[in-house]
């Protein structure tokens, strides 16, 4: 059976950052938004690939819009998914990037966007937290890519 909703698709780029003890990585808290079960919603950082750009600058201009001017060192391309959802009237196609990336040691940031709280959970408590199974799985990979560069951490 075909979706009755108009389709919107549209390709996202993001990052899993993981700070220099490669022990927490930056997960956005949106206190303005709920998710379903009624929490804020907790999202990594992602947006969209605007015409010209790569998923990697993309990927690295999100990360800087929504944490800060950093210059993040990118550890590993964590491939692409398709995600789909309803959402505002309009089903949604969305095909997602994330890489892995690494915050220079020494290094806190603030949060510059008002719209989003910055925190730094563990891996384990960064998947019982985000909202979404799609960006757990980004966490999944990029845990398990963090771990193949770090054996041992």
């Amino acid at each position: 059976m075909t979706n009755p909703l108009p389709t919107r698709q549209y390709a996202a780029a993001g990052g899993v950052v993981v700070d220099a003890t490669g022990m927490h990585i930056l997960v956005l808290r949106r206190p303005g938004r709920l998710g379903s079960d009624g929490r804020p919603e907790v999202r990594l950082p992602k947006g969209h690939i605007e015409p010209g750009e790569s998923r990697e600058e993309a990927a690295r201009r999100e990360v800087r819009e929504e944490a800060g001017p950093l210059d993040l060192e990118v550890l590993a391309d964590l491939g692409h998914q398709t995600v789909e959802f309803d959402w505002q009237g309009s089903h949604v196609v969305r095909d997602e990037s994330y890489f892995l990336m690494a915050l220079p040691e020494g290094v806190r940031i603030a949060c510059p966007e008002r719209q989003f709280e910055r925190c730094w959970p563990t891996w384990e408590e960064a998947l019982a937290q985000l909202t979404f199974e799609a960006e757990r799985e980004w966490v999944r990979r990029a845990q398990a890519a963090w771990a193949g560069q770090h054996p041992g951490s």
